[in-house]
């Protein structure tokens, strides 16, 4: 294995463990949901942006649904598995393109974008086979508000990990 891909497999379990940790630890309950509103998903879009398409799906994926299987919520871990993991890819891949003729700020604003959009509607469609509409309804603004402060708290936290990780060898394209 080059160091490259031991970099990046490292950074990818390092992001994995932020993920989990940013969704398991902090969590503000949302009332009548069950569910609740947490920092991991600044981490999920973050993990696309500096770990790209593959592994910050990986990462993303791997630490959100680990937060759900050890926080109690078993039966949403796949759910969570395929949206969270396709927020880091498709971040991932907006930012890589935006950030091209676009500012940083920009780039990542259109990775929160598609954070609330498979925040509400990855969730939303399956509870509304489970729960029906009104249970879907129920969660659409908590999800809404959840993918909202991922975006603003990756803006925030962006610039300082891009500072932290241009200094770790292979770890930043």
């Amino acid at each position: 294995m080059t160091d490259t891909k031991i970099s990046r497999l490292s950074l990818g379990a390092l992001f994995a463990s932020l993920v989990f940790i940013g969704t398991f630890i902090l969590k503000i309950p949302t009332p009548g949901t069950g569910g609740y509103i947490h920092p991991g998903d600044a981490l999920v879009i973050l993990s696309g942006v500096f770990l790209g398409p593959n592994y910050g799906f990986l990462a993303a994926a791997v630490g959100s649904a680990l937060a759900d299987i050890l926080g109690g919520y078993v039966f949403y871990a796949p759910i969570t598995f395929a949206v969270k993991g396709c927020i880091a890819l498709l971040a991932a891949i907006a930012f890589r393109k935006l950030a091209k003729t676009h500012s940083p700020s920009a780039a990542l604003m259109a990775g929160g974008v598609i954070d609330i959009l498979f925040t509400v509607l990855g969730y939303g469609i399956p509870e509304a086979l489970i729960y029906g509409p009104a249970g879907a309804l129920a969660s659409a603004f908590p999800n809404f508000v959840q993918g909202l402060s991922g975006m603003l708290l990756a803006m925030v936290l962006y610039p300082i990990l891009r500072t932290v990780l241009t200094r770790i060898p292979h770890s930043v394209s």
